[in-house]
């Protein structure tokens, strides 16, 4: 079975009220590696319960592209043996014209040299309007994976890049070994979770609408996503478990999609 991870922004409920208990219950359950975020704030509490549970984080979520000091985030990302760093959100305002597209792949270019020195990859992980916003009919995604160099790397969010109205199996096959890793979560792909957007500030901020949309997501094979063909067409890449939200018991529902994995992706 491939490199099977958790976000555990899917927890952060939990992590909230106990880091440590929150991971040591995603050990039981079966992971061996998760992906933190926010890492930064809490870099030794992670590394507290990472080493208390023997899980690794492969790769891990924090803000970089905006920040003044991104060595800082590298130190922390290091610290944790974090080995390749995915910057999560750049607001739609900022994905309308070649132009963005351009000086967002420059920013991840000069990020991705930066965390080399610290012995990192770096990335960016998308939503859905990096696909839904187009220029001359084409993505501003693929603008921006044309600008990219062939050091940095993508988390591909397959469900947002399905929402976004992609195909999501001939987006990863286009894009090839770039893609390092995959957010695999499922459920529907229409209606308010394809419409409604979160605060331009942050990904977290999000109107009651679209926070109602994302408790219909459910556990991978249970929804409207090709799960199964989209991990066919990324055999290298490190699956990611992720909820933005779920309905009933949050660590049910990753102990679902670990199991279906499990049974499903070999």
């Amino acid at each position: 079975m491939p490199t099977t991870s958790v976000q555990l922004y899917s927890l952060r409920d939990a992590v909230a009220a106990d880091l440590d208990a929150a991971v040591a219950r995603v050990r039981e359950i079966g992971y061996e590696q998760v992906e933190p975020y926010a890492f930064v704030e809490r870099v030794a509490d992670f590394e507290r319960a990472l080493a208390a549970t023997g899980l690794a984080a492969p790769s891990g979520h924090a803000a970089v592209i905006d920040v003044a000091e991104p060595d800082a985030v590298f130190e922390a990302a290091a610290r944790l043996g974090i080995g390749i760093v995915i910057d999560p959100f750049v607001p739609t305002e900022r994905w309308q014209t070649a132009d963005d597209a351009k000086k967002l792949a420059d920013r991840v270019n000069e990020l991705t040299v930066r965390a080399a020195g610290h012995g990192l990859r770096f990335g960016y992980h998308n939503h859905q309007w990096e696909f839904t916003n187009k220029v001359d009919g084409r993505p501003v995604f693929e603008i921006f994976a044309e600008h990219l160099a062939p050091e940095a790397v993508l988390e591909v969010d397959t469900f947002w890049a399905t929402v976004g109205g992609a195909d999501a199996p001939a987006v990863l096959k286009t894009l090839g070994d770039r893609v390092v890793a995959i957010h695999v979560k499922d459920g529907e792909v229409s209606g308010d979770i394809a419409t409604v957007l979160p605060s331009s500030e942050s990904a977290l901020d999000v109107p009651p609408a679209l926070k109602a949309a994302y408790d219909n997501q459910v556990p991978a094979g249970q929804g409207d996503v090709d799960v199964p063909a989209i991990l066919a067409a990324a055999p290298q890449a490190i699956r990611v478990v992720e909820f933005d939200s779920y309905a009933g018991d949050v660590f049910e529902g990753i102990a679902s999609s670990l199991a279906w994995l499990q049974e499903n992706d070999k």
